[in-house]
């Protein structure tokens, strides 16, 4: 029997090969009972919680630990083995590649759920989430080339001209896409200091409309004619927008112009009578009411007041309401509001003068 176990196979005695297939299998069914019974105890535990931390562990574990387990179980059975240099070689290979992938895999997966976790206590998350898509893409990127750098080294492999490489091949990409870098920037200058969201409504030089997509290179806007409005970054951030999403109130100034005609006692009444009808109304925040000049035909009136939501809608219901209720008071004490005329003086034949007005 012992002559049997001691048959060399591979330079190695068959108990060799037996051992090593006893711990690989020792190992895979340790990983399975851990997984079938610890795992599935943290899943029960993790959804009696409030925060996705353990979710992700549990999901890291499950789908890079555990496979990453039992490819090093394999490695680590054969390393007890004396193999030809190059079957050790490719062995050490795929570890070393196994291991670079899973380790990269993990960290790129941390940095989105914290990103993540950061943006899901802030406003409007959903809309913050598609915006840092972008982030995390570029930054996944680098997180990968570092990584794959790092095992070709301790592969054996002299990084240091592919670094140059790198390096000068860095230098002509930037040269020849000095526009997409530049864009990549501003990118990054909307991302952290957030001029603008997505869900914002802006206005810029003559065009306005809805953030819809903060990409990359270019930002998305649905403008008020219903087509894509599509803006590289670099002009956005160059450029003067109002950004009408952040109003927290409507200033609204507007004059109106009464008749000369109007009697003195119902001059002074005017102010009174705007401060009533404007405090009226909810939302709404008088400031003042003047007398505010003499005109070429009308006795002018200047009225400011503050619309107490940023909704267009409701400051359009809210000053179509003021305008009828003036109108309707105006109307009640016989005022007139002014409209443009003029006045001919001409002479008769008698010297006499005779005003004849006319619109």
């Amino acid at each position: 029997m012992n002559d049997f176990f001691n048959q060399p196979l591979l330079a190695n005695p068959l108990s060799s090969w037996l051992f090593a297939a006893a711990i690989i299998t020792a190992i895979f069914i340790g990983i399975r009972l851990t997984r079938h019974y610890v795992l599935r105890r943290l899943k029960s535990w993790s959804l009696t919680t409030t925060t996705t931390w353990d979710n992700f562990l549990v999901e890291m574990t499950e789908n890079s630990v555990v496979p990453f387990l039992y490819i090093a179980s394999v490695y680590f059975a054969i390393s007890a083995l004396q193999l030809p240099a190059k079957i050790e070689r490719v062995a050490d290979i795929i570890f070393l590649v196994s291991t670079t992938f899973f380790s990269l895999r993990i960290l790129s997966a941390a940095f989105k759920k914290f990103v993540f976790s950061f943006i899901h206590t802030q406003e409007n998350s959903e809309a913050k989430e598609k915006q840092a898509s972008g982030l995390i893409l570029i930054i996944n990127v680098v997180i990968w080339i570092f990584g794959i750098i790092f095992m070709i080294d301790n592969l054996g492999y002299d990084v240091t001209s592919l670094i140059a490489g790198l390096g000068i091949g860095g230098i002509a990409i930037a040269l020849a896409a000095q526009t997409i870098l530049g864009d990549l920037f501003s990118y990054f200058v909307i991302f952290f200091d957030k001029p603008f969201e997505i869900g914002d409504f802006i206005v810029i030089d003559d065009k306005s409309g809805i953030i819809e997509h903060i990409g990359i290179k270019t930002t998305r806007i649905r403008t008020l004619g219903g087509e894509q409005l599509v803006c590289s970054n670099t002009d956005l951030t160059n450029s003067r927008l109002h950004n009408y999403k952040r109003l927290k109130q409507r200033r609204i100034l507007f004059t109106l112009g009464v008749t000369y005609q109007t009697p003195h006692q119902q001059l002074s009444e005017i102010p009174a009578l705007l401060k009533q009808i404007i405090e009226s109304k909810p939302y709404v925040k008088f400031d003042r009411a003047h007398f505010s000049g003499y005109g070429d035909f009308s006795l002018n009136f200047e009225i400011v007041y503050y619309i107490l939501d940023s909704d267009y809608s409701l400051y359009m219901d809210k000053q179509q309401a003021i305008y009828l209720d003036i109108y309707k008071a105006f109307e009640a004490r016989g005022i007139e509001f002014a409209y443009p005329t003029q006045t001919l003086m001409v002479q008769a034949q008698n010297n006499s003068l005779k005003s004849v007005s006319s619109i």
